[in-house]
């Protein structure tokens, strides 16, 4: 039987990147989304991988969320936690809600997802648990204190996790991408792009969504056996840890 993958925020970017390259490595794969049901509809008919709407911010959503995957397709193997939302602005003027709104979807869901499959990871002496954190979590960003603090958040998260599960067999790692070729980064103005990006980017481009998928699939498979509460910065040489 193949194994059952679910990654969170899975219908586009970074994450439709994952599901597709998971789905091409013989995992069962489901895909989580948050809101648009047009763009999961359009991914669902063009890879064959089968949708799920739920919000990761809440945990009764998520329960009710991975109970139905598990009903659909087996008991979860792989889980990828890779659904995230920014709400940019300096803290002199962030509103609460734009705190409270990052928090809870960037950071909150890695407890709201974890915590539906662990006892069955542990039960079964298996489990990969990947979380997409972010180079803004290692390094801070101007104007996101709420993104940067959710996404170092994150990296401390995967580190005491992993300690758990080691000894069941339960691998817990992050992954902390750059710069990436996603619809949001590329909407950003081209002059933006070659005067402040990609000056900063020793490889000299932006990455592409697939190399962050390859990333997973490596930490998903047996052969990462051996990695865990690691972070994997995939950034291009702008930011060493």
């Amino acid at each position: 039987m193949p194994r059952v993958a679910l990654v969170t925020g899975g219908t586009r970017g970074i994450g439709a990147a994952i599901c597709i390259a998971l789905k091409a490595a013989g995992y069962t794969v489901a895909a989580n989304y948050g809101g648009n049901d047009e763009t999961a509809q359009k991914f669902k008919a063009e890879t064959g991988i089968n949708v799920y709407k739920w919000d990761v911010s809440s945990f009764e959503a998520c329960a009710a969320g991975v109970k139905q995957v598990e009903a659909d397709l087996g008991p979860i193997d792989v889980l990828v936690n890779n659904a995230g939302i920014t709400r940019d602005s300096q803290l002199h003027r962030m509103k609460p809600e734009q705190w409270s709104a990052v928090i809870n979807t960037n950071l909150g869901s890695l407890f709201n997802m974890c915590r539906q499959v662990i006892e069955g990871m542990r039960e079964r002496k298996f489990g990969r648990i990947v979380n997409i954190s972010s180079i803004n979590g290692q390094k801070g960003q101007f104007g996101q204190v709420n993104y940067s603090a959710a996404k170092a958040g994150e990296i401390g998260f995967t580190k005491a996790l992993a300690q758990e599960g080691a000894r069941v067999g339960v691998t817990v790692n992050a992954i902390c991408p750059g710069y990436i070729a996603t619809d949001m980064v590329k909407a950003m103005s081209q002059e933006v792009l070659q005067k402040s990006v990609l000056p900063q980017i020793p490889i000299g481009r932006l990455g592409e969504p697939e190399e962050v998928a390859r990333c997973v699939v490596f930490l998903a498979s047996d052969d990462a056996g051996l990695i865990t509460g690691s972070t994997l910065t995939a950034n291009g040489g702008q930011y060493f840890a």
